[in-house]
């Protein structure tokens, strides 16, 4: 039951009462001085629910493909540091700890890195990222020393290519997001569709009792404003916001290296 309550507490907000409140405001002010107007209904569907709903599934799409490629970067993390556990035949070193720490810091920073947007420490973080890889490709060459074949060091490299490469797959997830024109669109109509049709309200509102009059306008913006913020949780997936956002636990992780 609370996770309901919380789930619906994330799509309903205060935009939607004050987007609800307008609509009703603005059927009453119709109704009594008799501005009314017969709106067609599917213009509703073209203008706003088509588009919303692009929208959404567009997120959703980016979303799943966020989730494969964190999934390849902890395969490929994971495969490391048992490969630094285990393919050297001199068991006198300290490279699986050092890789295990390397992973974990990677992982916490590109936590912090994708929870926020594209800010003025971005760059800054990058470049400790690039840092961080940097260590991991360096400390790849230290199995050299301890009895690790060179085809096999090949194959490390590519674990720590495949890593890199699933980090700037999701890079680009974070940065490049559903079209900002198309969204500014779907906001102003949603907020303001409400609004104008209260003349259609208002005309179809003799249909219904005097206490269901401005069902209509109620729905109409708890719909529409409520698909909106199922957009806009989704829009970043590594935010933390949203009820489907996508959890980067560096401690988890590290904690299955043992």
């Amino acid at each position: 039951m609370k996770r309901v309550i919380k789930s619906f507490s994330s799509i309903i907000n205060y935009k939607t009462f004050i987007i609800t409140v307008l609509s009703v405001l603005s059927t009453y002010l119709c109704f009594k001085y008799g501005f009314i107007a017969k709106f067609p209904d599917m213009l509703v569907g073209v203008a706003i629910v088509f588009p919303v709903v692009f929208s959404i599934g567009s997120a959703y799409t980016r979303r799943e493909t966020a989730l494969q490629r964190l999934a390849d970067f902890k395969g490929h993390a994971i495969a490391l540091y048992f490969a630094a556990r285990d393919w050297p035949t001199d068991k006198n070193h300290n490279i699986a700890p050092l890789m295990k720490q390397i992973i974990n810091d990677i992982m916490t920073l590109m936590k912090d890195m994708f929870r926020t947007n594209h800010d003025s420490n971005w760059h800054t973080n990058e470049i400790k990222m690039y840092e961080l890889f940097s260590k991991l490709s360096e400390l790849t060459m230290e199995f050299r020393k301890y009895g690790v074949q060179s085809g096999e060091i090949s194959r490390i490299s590519q674990y720590v290519s495949k890593i890199i490469i699933a980090f700037d797959n999701m890079k680009i997830i974070h940065n490049y997001r559903t079209p900002i024109t198309l969204r500014m669109y779907s906001k102003v109509f949603i907020y303001i569709f409400p609004i104008i049709y209260g003349p259609y309200f208002a005309s179809v509102a003799q249909d219904f009792s005097p206490s269901l009059q401005y069902v209509m306008p109620v729905l109409y913006s708890f719909i529409l404003v409520s698909l909106d913020n199922i957009q806009d949780h989704l829009e970043n997936p590594f935010d933390d916001v949203g009820e489907d956002d996508i959890r980067i636990d560096a401690d988890e992780t590290t904690a299955l290296l043992s």
